[in-house]
């Protein structure tokens, strides 16, 4: 798209075989959705506005735009090639990069996503907020990005981008503009930055990580005073803040320090995920990345690290979803190639969640997590973020990775049913 459409759609009326209401887990047959401007509207029985073009979509299913609440789009694919390189690609690279990678994520239904934080070199610039700026304006394709603009992390942290590659010192130095940040100062001055500059969620690195070379996986990096003074920060601004946390005991300080968002937590014990349910804390389990990340070409002291948290994670994340954790889907990608959330989706239901559920996770338990009333759900007033999958994801939730159509604020991006006519009504 060459730039913001300034000619208004006609009204368009969305019918497919079937539309899934998430909050009652129930199939309307048919589904009829209407849509004016950017927004759904109400459909009145035997009439609709002046113009409606009524677009046949055939034997699909409509859903709400699913969202991701977890991913990097400045790293990996679209082919999924690429590695850690972050002394080989500049800032001009890394966002076009982006650009590839966000329409990709749109095009397979995911309207909305969090990216969760940068750890390379941009001299302050925030570049997933510029990504931001630029699918608003309609310059490039992709969904509803919250941005995170650079992690907050300790010197040596998970997102200290020389623990990926045990670099020597000197190599890749970060300001606290840049995340790196040590001590309530510092870290009260980073997270001001990246607000001061757009960030709409704070990323913060609260124990260490199983692909980094600063230790035991979950061990707790930030001081329970570090931690309180970035939600503190972050609060106040009207900002939530998600960690990076894997360990129990860094699990259970951030949680009592008041993040709002686990990501991972693979060694949560039960306590900590009871904690979890009684303070409303959200976890973003980014489960599947623990059989399908791909860790040949690590390191053999991070193989070893996988091979011992990986099945660990796999049975906390069930623990998490019998005990009722708020669970939001995330793919971490790129530890898994972009666009792939459907592998997400069906990994959930493998540790104990029924299809709704994994559904509801990518759309309105995602929505309140980000605090977006305006999506989610197929609702009169609400954005006309609306996709469109084959079959019954109900009893095939394997659908959800062949998304035929897709709709975002009321334009059409992808539209691959057989069934289109265009008829005005």
């Amino acid at each position: 798209m060459a730039g913001r459409e300034t000619a208004p759609r006609p009204p368009v009326l969305l019918r497919a075989a079937r539309l899934l209401d998430v909050d009652k887990g129930e199939l309307v047959e048919p589904g009829e959705v209407l849509v004016v401007g950017e927004h759904i509207a109400e459909v009145q029985p035997g009439r609709l506005p002046e113009g409606t073009v009524v677009q046949d979509l055939g034997d699909v299913t409509l859903l709400p735009g699913l969202m991701d609440m977890e991913v990097n789009l400045f790293l990996g694919g679209p082919d999924h090639r690429s590695p850690l390189i972050p002394v080989q690609e500049d800032p001009a690279l890394r966002t076009l990069r982006a650009v590839a990678n966000a329409r990709r994520t749109l095009h397979r239904g995911y309207t909305t996503v969090r990216n969760l934080g940068l750890f390379v070199q941009t001299g302050g610039v925030l570049l997933d907020v510029a990504l931001k700026k630029a699918i608003d304006l309609g310059w490039v394709d992709g969904p509803r990005v919250v941005p995170a603009g650079h992690a907050i992390a300790p010197t040596g942290g998970h997102l200290d981008p020389t623990m990926f590659q045990a670099f020597a010192p000197g190599v890749l130095p970060l300001t606290v503009e840049e995340g790196i940040a040590n001590g309530v100062a510092e870290v009260r001055k980073a997270v001001r930055y990246q607000i001061k500059y757009g960030a709409k969620v704070i990323k913060v690195c609260a124990s260490n990580g199983v692909m980094s070379h600063t230790g035991p996986a979950g061990a707790q990096q930030y001081s329970d005073e570090e931690l309180r003074a970035i939600v503190d920060e972050a609060h106040r601004a009207g900002v939530r803040v998600a960690a990076h946390c894997m360990g129990d005991s860094a699990i259970r300080a951030a949680v009592e320090a008041g993040i709002d968002c686990i990501e991972h937590g693979f060694l949560a014990s039960d306590a900590t995920l009871d904690l979890m349910v009684e303070r409303g804390t959200f976890l973003v389990a980014t489960t599947y990345l623990t059989e399908g990340m791909n860790t040949q070409h690590a390191d053999p002291e991070l193989r070893a690290k996988a091979a011992e948290v990986f099945p660990r994670a796999r049975e906390s994340t069930a623990r998490a979803i019998r005990r009722g954790v708020k669970v939001a889907l995330g793919t971490d990608a790129p530890a898994i190639p972009h666009g792939r959330g459907s592998l997400e989706l069906l990994a959930l239901v493998d540790r104990g969640m029924r299809p709704l559920q994994a559904l509801r996770s990518a759309t309105t338990v995602a929505a309140e997590l980000i605090g977006a009333d305006d999506r989610g759900r197929l609702r009169p007033g609400l954005l006309a973020d609306v996709i469109a999958v084959p079959g019954d994801p109900l009893a095939d939730l394997s659908v959800t990775g062949q998304v035929c159509f897709v709709m975002k604020g009321g334009r059409v991006y992808r539209d691959d049913t057989q069934g289109s006519d265009g008829r005005r009504g």
